[in-house]
């Protein structure tokens, strides 16, 4: 007599199940933490930030006189770092970003400048902290704000564009930084213009990465 065999039907093949995004997100820190570790300089970078417009000229903001205003900017910014000195803890960087009002007034804003950055503080092992400052540039708006015009009704969309920042990151993670920016336009004492406007700024937070 014959012995039934049972045949077990074949499973499917199941695709390997991804990783969720909890173990996504650790991989991620693994790697950029894995990068972070090697110590070495970077000369790129790239960053994103958003302010919130003042209506004074940017010593207006430490002397108590700005007024906040309806109107803000996010932004992408990048830069490259093109010479550092030999013996001093500084370098020089060009800074370019891309820009987009709204509020007020909606309109899109394009700027470059040199930026000078010093990095010498007595702190940095526990803080990296450092300041950068351009206060020569161009930038160009898709049209004029109504905050930029004069009294008569006059603007420019083609200004010098001035920016100061303060940067901090961490000394197990230099690769990543925080900044406070101030974002300004301006006629640089009507040299470029006698409309008599003040220009444009704008109080920032930021984020930035090397690579």
């Amino acid at each position: 007599m014959e012995t039934v065999r049972s045949i077990t039907p074949a499973q499917p093949h199941r695709p390997p199940h991804p990783p969720g995004p909890l173990l996504t997100l650790v991989l991620v820190a693994g790697a950029l933490l894995a990068a972070d570790a090697s110590g070495q300089e970077r000369d790129w970078s790239i960053g994103v930030y958003g302010g919130q417009y003042y209506d004074s000229e940017p010593a207006g903001l430490t002397q108590g006189r700005a007024n906040f205003l309806n109107q803000y900017i996010v932004a992408l910014t990048a830069s490259t770092t093109v010479w550092r000195a030999a013996t001093y803890p500084l370098a020089l960087e060009i800074d370019g970003m891309i820009g987009h009002q709204f509020g007020v007034a909606t309109l899109q804003e394009f700027a470059i400048a040199p930026v000078l950055r010093w990095s010498g503080f007595p702190w940095n092992g526990v803080l990296p902290t450092s300041i950068r400052v351009g206060p020569v540039g161009y930038s160009h708006t898709t049209m004029v704000s109504p905050l930029e015009k004069s009294a008569s009704g006059e603007g420019a969309r083609n200004l010098n564009f001035l920016m100061m920042e303060l940067t901090f990151s961490s000394p197990q993670s230099r690769a990543h930084e925080v900044f406070v920016r101030l974002h300004h336009r301006c006629t640089i004492y009507d040299l470029i213009n006698n409309y008599g406007a003040n220009g444009q700024d704008f109080l920032a937070i930021g984020y930035r990465r090397f690579f």
